[in-house]
């Protein structure tokens, strides 16, 4: 058995059709069980396993960490429905309440799981270390992320975290470089996803006017969708995302086809970019009033 293995299976509770009741159902009465449907034979799905054992021991009892083969126990997968893997899911009182699909870094885990359970106390050593610890610039987040790709290449999800650090600071080309070696397995991760998107935003930028100018074109021509589009997109990349998705709001709701429904196409882009669930969820709603 490979050493990584060999670390998670010393951690959390493998679950089967015989202990299943006991120790999700039941054991979700009284504390959350966080459920990781897995496989051993990728390492995207150890690599996350053993992230969750460690954010899991943060929570000192409060959190109890379950772990399903998928491959191994078929029929209790097929009781939550999943479809991939890595899947985690969220039990409390004998009911899911909440997952995701795919390996989300570790901050992305941790406001998950902060929606549901109070922040674990930190212990007094570990406190201390982080209160003194600098936090890390995105040039050295690359730096580290590159060294840790040189040590364990075999790791792809490393690429992955690599790729989104590249575009925190603007890089394209080099975050498109990325995810061009990743394997098919993490192409469908939401975080692959979000880059890819973030990346199809960034080429329109390429012959974008300054944002001055769209508005003037705008304020002269208030149907001028293609100012509307670029303005949008000025707006998203900058950060002001209710901003931008208000203009693509705008040209949908004047002229739903304008090229090839563009408008649309650029919202559901845009949802995948943006980490504000709440918001995504309101135009969501307020994009499909507008075309059902």
């Amino acid at each position: 058995m490979p050493e990584s293995e060999n670390a998670i299976a010393s951690q959390g509770v493998d679950i089967t059709t015989v202990n299943f009741e006991v120790e999700i159902l039941q054991a979700s009465m009284t504390k959350p069980v966080l459920v990781n449907f897995w496989t051993p034979r990728s390492d995207v799905s150890i690599s996350l396993d053993e992230l969750l054992a460690r954010l899991t021991d943060e929570y000192q009892g409060e959190l109890k960490l379950a772990r399903i083969d998928v491959d191994a126990e078929p029929q209790v997968a097929a009781m939550f429905g999943i479809r991939s893997v890595p899947t985690v899911i969220l039990v409390r009182e004998g009911q899911p309440v909440d997952g995701f699909a795919g390996a989300l870094p570790e901050t992305e885990i941790r406001e998950f799981l902060g929606k549901h359970l109070p922040a674990p106390e930190p212990l007094a050593d570990d406190a201390a270390a982080a209160a003194a610890k600098p936090a890390e610039t995105p040039e050295q987040t690359i730096a580290r992320l590159q060294q840790e790709i040189v040590a364990a290449p075999e790791k792809s999800e490393l690429k992955l975290d690599l790729a989104v650090a590249w575009m925190q600071i603007g890089d394209a080309d080099s975050a498109l470089a990325e995810l061009e070696t990743l394997p098919i397995e993490l192409e469908g991760d939401d975080r692959a996803k979000r880059v890819r998107g973030q990346l199809e935003f960034a080429s329109v930028l390429k012959d974008a006017p300054p944002v001055a100018e769209l508005q003037a074109r705008i304020a002269a021509n208030p149907d001028d969708h293609a100012a509307r589009d670029m303005l949008g997109v000025r707006l998203l990349v900058d950060g002001q995302s209710e901003a931008g998705l208000e203009q693509f709001l705008a040209v949908l709701k004047a002229d739903r086809n304008w090229n090839e429904g563009q408008a649309r196409k650029r919202l559901i882009a845009a949802f995948l970019v943006i980490d504000d669930a709440d918001l995504v969820g309101d135009y969501r709603r307020r994009m499909s009033s507008l075309l059902f």
